[in-house]
């Protein structure tokens, strides 16, 4: 999984503007979803169904108080993003405080290029951003889990394919893996002195 803090400089990923407009082009899940065939779609709520989160986790996403702003670069096709990406909207279906739109890799290029990893297109790929769409990070790929899941199959070369059943304990893992930075970004934001002004607390 590879992640990194936006640094100012950088392309467009440092312009909240930029930012803003990507954010509104996005999609709700069942706006991007629809853009998928029967099969593509049937697949992804698969997992949906499969994927559930914790009391705890479910508690500690209802305390979040700052507004977290956030594009998922994915690919409906995508064996990695049909096993990551309902986890991720499950997280952020469980907390009022997290506003994520999806965008298409391909036809959100311009984006994806500035959130290449490893030299490839990879997704999901998300990229946190503030109330005000100031630019946070960002964190893409596979999860530490998803990869020592691999990693125990042997080292597939390709993709599981899309639908495969996933163990739930696999499941759980990368769920928390996503948790724990949306955690991070949370605490970032909630800490930041900029935002404790703003908002006089």
């Amino acid at each position: 999984m590879t992640q990194g803090n936006i640094e100012q400089g950088s392309a467009d990923l440092t312009s909240a503007a930029y930012l803003q407009q990507k954010h509104e082009a996005g999609l709700s899940y069942e706006a991007y979803l629809a853009a998928g065939t029967a099969a593509q779609r049937d697949n992804w709520q698969r997992i949906y169904e499969q994927a559930t989160l914790t009391d705890a986790q479910l508690k500690l996403l209802g305390s979040f108080e700052r507004e977290i702003k956030v594009l998922g670069l994915s690919g409906i096709w995508c064996g990695d993003c049909v096993q990551q990406g309902p986890l991720i909207q499950k997280i952020a279906e469980a907390s009022d405080a997290i506003d994520l739109r999806w965008l298409d890799r391909d036809e959100h290029m311009d984006l994806q290029e500035q959130v290449m990893i490893n030299a490839g297109h990879r997704v999901p790929v998300l990229v946190f951003c503030a109330e005000d769409y100031e630019p946070v990070g960002w964190f893409g790929d596979r999860t530490l889990n998803r990869y020592r899941a691999l990693a125990a199959k042997q080292l597939g070369g390709a993709c599981p394919l899309p639908g495969a059943p996933v163990d739930r304990d696999e499941l759980a893992a990368t769920m928390q893996d996503w948790l724990d930075q949306f955690e991070r970004v949370h605490l970032l934001l909630r800490l930041s002195g900029r935002l404790r002004q703003k908002h006089g607390d």
